[in-house]
């Protein structure tokens, strides 16, 4: 009987150690839990109230700023709209390379970058790329058509522009009834 006594003792002292440890544990959870939501659970902030105290911040800085400009007795500028005008898209074409001849009654050469603008439709420019070659012709017999005096100042460089321009378009009239080439400019300009 010594036997059946200890038995019973010996499987209760277990089943006390499993709910000590199975108790604590469950204890230990409950206080890491409690633990993470009062450090972490309740201290952040909303983010929608984050935003609201910075735009309330803004509205009281600019409301402040402009008690300041208001208070200043000095004139502001104030814009004024500007007139609505229909503006047209301007399309340049450089010619490759350069044109380089002699000037008329000179020794001396000419060379020159041209390019040209317009401000129609893109066809004038396909005109004026497939018409490159007889157009190089046509610069280079303008140019030499020039002295040297001539091309001389701001004046004579204009002076050969607007004859660059006629004769451009003299030539695209010719080959496809319409000009449009509106400006000739020079890329660069080298009397030799």
């Amino acid at each position: 009987m010594a036997e059946n006594d200890a038995e019973p003792k010996a499987g209760s002292g277990l089943v006390k150690k499993l709910l000590i440890f199975g108790g604590g544990g469950l204890l230990l959870i409950a206080v890491g839990l409690g633990a993470g939501y009062l450090i972490f659970g309740s201290a952040q902030p909303d983010p929608s109230e984050e935003i609201e105290e910075i735009i309330e911040r803004k509205m009281q800085e600019r409301e402040a700023a402009e008690a300041e400009e208001a208070d200043n007795s000095t004139p502001q500028k104030q814009s004024k709209d500007t007139p609505e005008e229909e503006v047209f898209e301007t399309i340049y074409h450089e010619f490759p390379g350069t044109f380089t001849t002699n000037l008329a009654g000179s020794r001396k050469m000419l060379q020159v970058g041209v390019g040209v603008s317009t401000q129609y439709d893109d066809t004038v420019m396909m005109n004026v790329e497939s018409h490159q070659l007889a157009l190089r012709s046509v610069i280079l017999g303008v140019i030499s058509d020039f002295s040297e005096e001539d091309v001389k100042g701001a004046t004579g460089r204009d002076k050969l522009a607007v004859a660059l321009r006629d004769a451009i378009n003299g030539k695209l009239e010719v080959l496809e009834n319409f000009g449009g080439v509106e400006e000739v400019h020079f890329t660069s300009f080298v009397l030799q």
